[in-house]
């Protein structure tokens, strides 16, 4: 079982910036950010394969955020930058615990953390 931990949420202001990293227990495949605004699901952000090769954005988040890892501290980050309220939301870091796969839906994600709130405020 893989531990997931997310910081780096707060308040920011619109057209800000805010980086969020995910810290992991153990080895980890491919990991992904969601998020979820109240009244809403969780939203696909970005993944990243377990090499870094295969990324792949969401459309709503696409041009403003960089998915990144560092395999030998466990740990992946978000850059998300030009922030609209519609970032508003508890932003989640999922892993995959088989190899090779690159998912882009909330059942491909095995390990979660508890999330991280960011809000986006005018």
């Amino acid at each position: 079982q893989v531990q997931l931990v997310e910081s780096g949420g707060g308040l920011v202001q619109v057209g800000g910036s805010l980086s969020l990293s995910c810290a992991a227990s153990g080895r980890t495949f491919t990991m992904a950010w969601f998020r979820q605004a109240p009244g809403k699901e969780r939203e696909f952000v970005a993944t990243i394969s377990s090499n870094g090769e295969r990324i792949y954005y969401g459309n709503s988040v696409k041009g403003r955020i960089t998915i990144s890892r560092d395999n030998n501290k466990n740990t992946m980050y978000l850059q998300m930058s030009s922030l609209k309220l519609d970032d508003t939301a508890v932003y989640f870091c999922a892993a995959d615990r088989i190899p090779g796969r690159v998912g882009v839906t909330t059942a491909a994600y095995d390990y979660w953390g508890q999330g991280t709130q960011v809000t986006v405020s005018s």
